[in-house]
């Protein structure tokens, strides 16, 4: 590395030292504990190269020792460093290139599709769900049947997961989805029937009413939402 590159190179690093000096409690408050993480790592491999590469080669002279500073040079002393270090850090060309570079290294990552649902259904491992009319678009049940079965088939569930597509059971009333589901004790239940919400309330730990009008009085235990979309913010 040449002379002129490694003094830059030392230079950017002495201004995003300097940046995050002075901005770290700012910083802390609009950023996550990943990026809190990230921060300690940034500053500690600033920290190393800093020193590597500001070691001279070769055999370093012995300094000659110095007196203990009074407590007036003190104070002078550390005036003179806070006054460097403002002025250094009032550049505004400079301010816009550590904060370039700083805003790129901390930029937000956006979470995965399967992160948004486990975290709006708060880890729950069960789901029991209406497919009629919420997921799949058939006109009946023999239909949603049929196409539910080859969709198993296809994603072969029953050959590789040992589910036996005789077992697989299906129900066209109201009655039957509910107690499948009490059966099923699942963490959360998705359903458009308002009536079918309200029995399952007591029961089911938390529930989805999918429908665009909403009930009266819901259960704090029961969330509204239009769609699927709509409720894991897809829309």
């Amino acid at each position: 590395m040449g002379d002129n590159s490694k003094e830059d190179f030392l230079h950017l690093i002495k201004r995003v030292w300097e940046f995050l000096t002075v901005e770290f409690f700012n910083l802390l408050d609009r950023l996550d504990s990943r990026s809190i993480g990230a921060i300690a790592g940034l500053a500690f491999a600033v920290v190393f190269t800093w020193r590597v590469l500001r070691t001279p080669s070769g055999s370093q002279r012995r300094q000659p020792k110095r007196q203990a500073p009074t407590a007036s040079s003190s104070s002078v002393g550390s005036e003179e460093i806070s006054d460097r270090l403002l002025s250094g850090i009032s550049n505004p060309s400079e301010d816009l290139k550590t904060q370039n570079v700083i805003d790129e290294f901390f930029q937000p990552v956006k979470p995965t599709l399967s992160q948004i649902v486990r975290q709006r259904l708060s880890e729950g491992r069960k789901v029991t769900c209406q497919l009629l009319d919420i997921i799949l678009e058939e006109s009946s049940p023999e239909q949603l049947q049929k196409n539910v079965l080859s969709a198993l088939e296809e994603a072969g569930v029953f050959t590789s997961s040992g589910l036996v597509k005789d077992k697989v059971l299906f129900c066209s009333t109201e009655n039957g989805r509910t107690s499948f589901v009490r059966q099923l004790e699942p963490d959360w239940h998705i359903d458009s029937n308002p009536d079918i919400i309200t029995q399952l309330a007591r029961f089911i730990k938390f529930q989805l009413h999918v429908s665009p009008v909403k009930l009266d009085r819901p259960p704090p235990n029961v969330f509204t939402a239009t769609s699927l979309e709509q409720f894991f913010g897809c829309t």
